[in-house]
């Protein structure tokens, strides 16, 4: 099995070693990752600066490539021949910190698992659903178990998995939900400050609008202990709408243009 690794926490974080040392055992294991920290990025791609890669060594002595670029660039690289050529899956995570409802809309670890979907590799995203993540253990041995199971099983066309692991220890976790995304969202947030020079400027933010969410959700399923695994489909059509607006007549617009 050859698995290609990467996140949006930089290649030094302590959750994509952890990913890496608990995967080890199940074949060739590669890393390409952002040489700092891209969270937020989303599906960024590198189009008007060149992308630079460089070998590092990581502090297990195993060895990685480290980009400029965002996660989704490091996918792309990571699956040409000359970097470590097409794998059998993308792991990306161990992200500090949950990809829940309205986060997967921003995550730089969530988007690195739809650019390997794009190039047409079953992947995944993993979080750990905590803050100051200390232990990513539990979730790293769980994804390494869960594997086997994915690729066994294969994924659809154009469908990866988010997975989202709660923060405690492995005999404090209630199971494994297959889940829907939830509707946990931001209340945006833009702090206005200065520096100490007296210029202005901007702190982008905002608190999470928690609320009760339905059984079935990803954010239920953590807040009750369990594992989250969402399925996330490519396609972005709301089908139901889409039938309703053909009979908006919207062919008439046009028809109104062109009318003298």
């Amino acid at each position: 099995m050859k698995l290609l690794l990467t996140n949006d926490d930089g290649v030094h974080a302590t959750g994509l070693r952890a990913l890496q040392e608990a995967v080890a055992p199940l074949g060739v294991v590669h890393i390409v990752a952002p040489d700092r920290a891209r969270s937020g990025v989303s599906h960024a791609v590198t189009l008007h600066k060149p992308l630079r890669v460089e070998e590092v060594v990581l502090p297990s002595g195993g060895r990685a490539l480290a980009t400029n670029g965002t996660p989704a660039d490091c996918v792309i690289i990571g699956c040409r021949p000359e970097f470590g050529g097409p794998p059998d899956m993308v792991l990306a995570g161990i992200n500090d910190g949950p990809n829940l409802g309205e986060d997967i809309t921003y995550s730089g670890t969530v988007s690195a698992a739809m650019e390997a979907c794009l190039l047409g590799y079953p992947a995944a995203a993993i979080s750990v659903a905590g803050h100051r993540v200390r232990d990513f253990t539990v979730a790293a041995r769980l994804i390494a178990a869960l594997v086997p199971h994915i690729l066994e099983h294969g994924l659809p066309p154009d469908t990866f998995l988010n997975i989202n692991v709660p923060d405690c220890p492995l005999d404090d976790v209630r199971g494994i939900e297959v889940t829907h995304q939830s509707a946990r969202r931001y209340q945006g947030a833009l702090e206005r400050r200065i520096d100490p020079r007296g210029f202005e400027y901007f702190w982008i933010g905002g608190a999470v609008t928690e609320g009760a969410q339905p059984v079935g959700s990803d954010a239920h399923a953590v807040a009750h202990q369990r594992v989250s695994v969402t399925p996330v489909h490519l396609d972005f059509t709301q089908y139901r709408l889409l039938e309703e607006m053909q009979g908006w007549g919207l062919g008439r617009v046009l028809d109104q243009l062109r009318s003298p």
